[in-house]
């Protein structure tokens, strides 16, 4: 090979191997975004993150951790919770979906 094709070739294989590294990049920002939308759906009621409004009168589920979270939002999905508008809201997501925003919003442990 002509070294004078060598540059170009370097170039183009740099350039490849970037556009390869941001459309992950892109990718794992597409979905971490998809998954703090989900849980940002809670804040009208239960505040940012889950720490409440104050005299809102909704329950405050920054304590919960995602288990007891998950547990509760399938509880409502199921109606084996009553409640007066999360039953209806929690049937409006699928499992996974639920499994997301308890995850995103429930305490680690």
């Amino acid at each position: 090979m002509q070294v004078k094709y060598l540059k170009p070739i370097l170039v183009t294989s740099a350039l490849i191997g970037l556009s390869q590294w941001s459309g992950l990049s892109f990718a794992q920002s597409a979905d971490q975004l998809y998954k703090r939308s989900l849980a940002a759906t809670c804040a009208n009621c239960h505040g940012t993150d889950g720490k409440g409004v104050v005299d809102g009168g909704m329950p405050l589920i920054n304590t919960l951790t995602s288990e007891q979270m998950l547990t509760q939002l399938k509880a409502f999905k199921s109606g084996a919770r009553e409640g007066t508008i999360m039953p209806q809201l929690a049937k409006g997501y699928t499992d996974e979906q639920l499994t997301t925003i308890a995850n995103q919003l429930g305490k680690k442990q």
